[in-house]
């Protein structure tokens, strides 16, 4: 008489495991189609870097290991005298592009529907959640500048009273909203001070009247 509840606790059991090991399962396999995709697309972003990296795969795969040791050097000794011979070209067209577009994922992008809901700027009805949708980001030195589409009966005085909120929840200084269209406010995320750093300024000494004196 007891044995049929055992068998079927341990069937119960043996299923919550199984849909454990799935869920697991599914969600690495979305995770492993999430990195691909991103890391094709920076591929496609950055062919001056990829393109040496999938041309020393092929070298070691199909003249073996050493000419990939030798494709990579060299690719690594063309990226580094592009940098020392044309730096501003450089920066153009890798770092600042690199980082604009992960700080732009960084700061604002991953966070977004979490930060937007804990300072009281999204709306939820019967199980649904509506977020004010990201339109334009815009990653300077100093100052981020983010267009939000609001939602409908929003209005840029909302975002004003919680500017505080906002710049303490995405880590700036100051955040100073500014209305720039129908249904569209502009966040300026003010991250480092500008003025903080001395700026060194030429100075005419014959101009000024001023000798060197030996």
């Amino acid at each position: 008489m007891t044995t049929q509840p055992a068998r079927h606790a341990r069937h119960t059991g043996d299923t919550d495991l199984a849909d454990l090991v799935l869920t697991a399962l599914g969600h690495l396999i979305i995770g492993l189609l999430a990195a691909a995709l991103v890391t094709a697309w920076w591929a496609l972003l950055f062919p001056m870097i990829s393109v040496p990296i999938a041309m020393a795969i092929a070298a070691a795969i199909l003249l073996g290991w050493p000419a990939g040791v030798v494709v990579t050097v060299a690719g690594i000794a063309l990226l580094v005298a592009w940098n020392l011979l044309w730096p501003n070209s450089f920066r153009r067209c890798i770092t600042a592009r690199a980082r604009t577009r992960f700080l732009r994922w960084f700061r604002y992008r991953r966070r977004w529907a979490r930060l937007m809901i804990a300072c009281k700027l999204a709306e939820g009805d019967a199980g649904a959640l509506y977020l004010p949708r990201l339109r334009t980001i815009d990653i300077g030195e100093h100052i981020d500048r983010v267009q939000v589409r609001m939602l409908p009966g929003q209005s840029p005085e909302d975002y004003h009273l919680r500017a505080i909120r906002l710049a303490h929840a995405f880590g700036a200084l100051e955040c100073r909203p500014i209305d720039v269209g129908p249904a569209v406010v502009e966040l300026v995320f003010r991250h480092r001070d500008s003025l903080a750093a001395p700026i060194p300024l030429p100075i005419d000494r014959t101009a000024l009247g001023w000798k060197d004196v030996a």
